[in-house]
């Protein structure tokens, strides 16, 4: 995409702090981080989100996530990770070009990824089951 500020990154248009590349992913550190080692990961492919991506760079995904992960979590000495993914405005994506978040964190340090807990009624629980199931395995 012409005007997407990863796919220009991935095609060396602007400079990033690169950690990692290979044939389909690149990872970089954000330059508004959450924690010092927040590190993107990126796909070369432009995919606006997790429902456009192909099989083929999803099957990709989870081993450099879980090397760059590592690699966050010992570097920054973190006591473990956050792997965050947005899909859509409302749910906090403000670059339309697919990506994860490895956030390192340690006891104390004042992120909080927390939601308050709805009270679902078994019935509820039950219907969304039924739908939810049929769907995926349509």
């Amino acid at each position: 995409m012409d005007n997407c500020i990863f796919c220009k990154i991935v095609k060396g248009e602007i400079p990033a702090y690169k950690v990692y590349e290979d044939e389909s992913y690149i990872a970089i550190l954000d330059i508004n981080p959450a924690a010092y080692g927040h590190t993107l990961v990126i796909p070369k492919a432009h995919f606006a989100d997790v429902y456009e991506v192909d099989e083929e760079y999803g099957a990709k995904l989870l081993p450099v996530l879980k090397k760059a992960a590592e690699a966050v979590k010992e570097v920054t000495g973190a006591q473990g990770v956050n792997i965050l993914q947005n899909n859509g405005a409302v749910a906090g994506q403000t670059v339309m070009h697919y990506h994860a978040h490895i956030i390192p964190r340690v006891a104390g340090d004042g992120l909080n990824f927390s939601w308050i807990p709805k009270n679902p009624s078994k019935q509820f629980m039950a219907e969304m089951t039924e739908k939810l199931a049929a769907k995926i395995n349509e």
